[in-house]
């Protein structure tokens, strides 16, 4: 399944938008954890450092597989975790007293990177192409696979940087927030799954995307970003400040 998740860019832009909804009081808690850091700076480590042996075992906690027949709660989940399951174990332990400074600041790393994750609409993917990872394609005359295309190309054409690109995307109603704020993990999942289509419609069978395919969903990568950084918020605070978590 995927090797990599969003880029840089998205994760740091996720992790821009959730600072931007932080109650004071998380935003407190979470300076506690990683001091003079940033949700930003901290966005990109669990994908710096699933690729060193001994934290292998991460490797498929970064996406879950649901073929198009099946449903969340009827695909055989993975024995060795996924993002589902990675993102509940991470809160538990961030809640849990027991739990040393150093697991709750390394499960906070992971639960800002894994909810960002499973907004990637590739993350919950078909086994078949792993993800889009098997789904081989050029665009811009960069020869990629569709994964790609959506962690990083069509972030990276957009020409901003996480900060442009999280100001620019940072309007949601009260409305919105409230409502993606009240969704959990797994109706997460489930909207991204109905997605589906619309990621994989408009690619060839000889796999040259035009400039067309990034326009046409310009739209929904920047919808995804922006409820990704909304419900981490929405996570943290429900975490550090139940009282003012809007839940």
């Amino acid at each position: 399944m995927p090797a990599r998740a969003w880029g840089p860019i998205g994760h740091r832009t996720v992790a821009k938008v959730a600072e931007n909804h932080l109650t004071a009081k998380t935003r407190r808690e979470v300076a506690k954890l990683i001091g003079p850091q940033t949700l930003p700076e901290i966005a990109y480590w669990a994908d710096e450092i699933r690729y060193l042996p001994e934290r292998k075992i991460s490797d498929t906690w970064h996406y879950i597989s649901i073929d198009d027949t099946e449903s969340i709660t009827s695909t055989v989940r993975n024995p060795a975790g996924d993002v589902l399951d990675a993102i509940e174990r991470m809160e538990k332990t961030l809640r849990d007293p027991a739990s040393s400074r150093d697991q709750r600041v390394e499960a906070l790393k992971f639960l800002v990177h894994f909810v960002g994750d499973v907004h990637q609409p590739l993350h919950v993917g078909r086994r078949a192409d792993a993800g889009g990872n098997k789904i081989d394609v050029i665009l811009n005359g960069q020869k990629e696979n569709l994964h790609w295309v959506w962690d990083a190309i069509m972030l990276n054409d957009m020409g901003m940087s996480y900060t442009e690109l999280a100001h620019a995307i940072d309007h949601p109603s009260a409305q919105d927030v409230a409502s993606w704020q009240r969704a959990k993990p797994v109706d997460w999942v489930s909207e991204v799954f109905a997605l589906r289509p619309q990621v994989y419609d408009g690619v060839p069978e000889d796999g040259k995307l035009s400039y067309l395919y990034s326009f046409k969903n310009w739209p929904l990568l920047r919808a995804q970003l922006l409820k990704a950084g909304v419900r981490l918020a929405g996570e943290l605070n429900a975490i550090f400040d139940p009282r003012h978590a809007g839940r």
